[in-house]
């Protein structure tokens, strides 16, 4: 098995097992058991349990925060889009992401959620200081379409919408079931992300 092929091993049974008991539950035996590789091979090539969760999040993150850059470099500013405009320009960057699996998105949102609801100190100031810059620029022009909201209300808004986004994509296998029963839908990733646009934009206008 050659030095990529273990690395990727490694990680998709970090992410899988990350995801489905979190953080603290998941040991490295039972990341080496489920990669089919030994102990000294995580130690090798991530050095720490830390580390590893880190680049777990990297894999995912990293395409991600360079094609929201990109697409924050080419906007105007001193023409600012409306709100609906940046919203969606958030979703394009996460379609632009090339899923490894189909439940690319699910994952990495399980795992999103487990970074502010699990104590992982390491983890929040690593994101911080590898992706904070990039999403600090978008949350400027996300204020600047929300030009009357208060700060605070703005703060916990944009929680809000984050906190809905977790929870609709992190299930969203379930939900999608729900609505071929209930409803005879059949929506796929991509429109229920735009789905949520609007609900979102709506969260950010509503008055105080």
């Amino acid at each position: 098995m050659g030095q990529g092929e273990t690395v990727t091993k490694i990680l998709d049974a970090a992410e899988a097992l990350f995801a489905e008991h979190g953080f603290a539950e998941t040991s490295l035996r039972s990341i080496t058991g489920q990669a089919g590789v030994n102990l000294a091979a995580v130690n090798y090539h991530f050095g720490s349990k830390k580390a590893l969760i880190q680049a777990v999040f990297a894999r995912y993150l990293d395409p991600f925060v360079k094609n929201l850059d990109s697409s924050l470099d080419a906007m105007n500013p001193d023409n600012p889009p409306e709100l609906e405009t940046v919203l969606n320009l958030l979703v394009d960057q996460i379609i632009a992401v090339q899923p490894r699996q189909d439940d690319d998105l699910s994952t990495f949102m399980k795992l999103l959620g487990l970074a502010y609801s699990q104590n992982q100190g390491h983890l929040k100031h690593y994101l911080t200081e590898a992706y904070g810059k990039a999403f600090h620029r978008y949350y400027l022009l996300l204020k600047s379409a929300c030009p009357t909201l208060p700060p605070a209300d703005m703060f916990w808004r944009t929680y809000f919408i984050l906190g809905s986004a977790v929870f609709t994509m992190s299930g969203v296998e379930t939900l999608q079931a729900i609505a071929r029963r209930d409803f005879a839908i059949d929506d796929s990733m991509v429109i229920i992300l735009r789905r949520m646009v609007p609900f979102m934009a709506a969260g950010l206008r509503a008055h105080t």
